[in-house]
């Protein structure tokens, strides 16, 4: 005789019932394509992808709809604010039985692309720039904030402000004994002594994150990335002769 199996999500009621802030998905990877200059293929990134469950009566969401509309928009669709909206509205739209109307979507990849030597001419390498976006869909409105890292040279504070001191020791020594110090000499010192004691570099890492303008058709990475280089002003070497 073959008895039925229990199925707790149809014959058990939760004695607690409240509705849900966000239900679904992480980290579930698939291809993206973007359209950035320099990058030619589809990047591997990871989704986090969910909606809310407004109706404390309804026991769960469907995640395989949610899983399906993210894999026709890796296969069909270039990432952009305007099909990342699609996408987050068709979540939405997947679960009206369920009550949802808001969805929520992170997606993270590293972005590698060719960056040219700082000197050498003709010469390049590659570079990767971790990136992450973080959106939301609510009332038919699209929230989207991008953020990169960007790795940079630093001079170490510590070792910066322990070669002050040496140097501060050091001059101290030289001309603090006397009352007048002809400025002709202490520039002679500093030629010679300036660099006494001389901090090290070090690796950084800037994280800058912006707001994607309701209006934007395009992300605009590299151009992000672009600018936070150029302000820093000591971007990481790709490829050195």
């Amino acid at each position: 005789m073959n008895n039925p199996l229990p199925d707790v999500a149809l014959t058990e009621v939760s004695s607690a019932l409240v509705s849900l802030d966000w239900v679904g998905m992480q980290v579930v990877e698939v291809p993206v394509r973007l359209a950035e200059a320099g990058v030619r293929h589809p990047v591997h990134a990871h989704v986090d992808l969910q909606v809310d469950l407004a109706d404390p009566s309804v026991k769960g969401i469907h995640m395989s709809r949610l899983y399906r509309l993210l894999d026709r928009y890796a296969e069909h669709q270039i990432l952009s604010p305007d099909t990342l909206g699609a996408l987050m509205e068709a979540m939405v739209e997947s679960h009206l039985d369920c009550h949802s109307s808001r969805a929520r979507l992170t997606l993270s990849f590293n972005l590698l692309c060719r960056r040219p030597a700082l000197i050498t001419e003709g010469l390049s390498g590659w570079k990767s720039y971790p990136v992450k976006l973080d959106a939301t869909w609510h009332a038919g409105r699209l929230c989207l904030d991008v953020s990169a890292d960007i790795t940079y040279s630093s001079t170490c504070p510590c070792s910066a402000a322990l070669s002050r001191q040496l140097l501060e020791g050091a001059f101290t020594a030289r001309f603090g004994r006397q009352s007048f110090v002809d400025p002709m000499q202490v520039a002679t010192w500093l030629r010679e002594n300036a660099s006494f004691a001389t901090p090290h570099s070090q690796r950084s890492v800037a994280t800058v994150q912006v707001r994607v303008a309701e209006q934007a058709t395009e992300l605009g990475l590299m151009t992000l990335i672009d600018a936070v280089e150029q302000a820093l002003g000591t971007p990481v070497q790709t490829a050195v002769k």
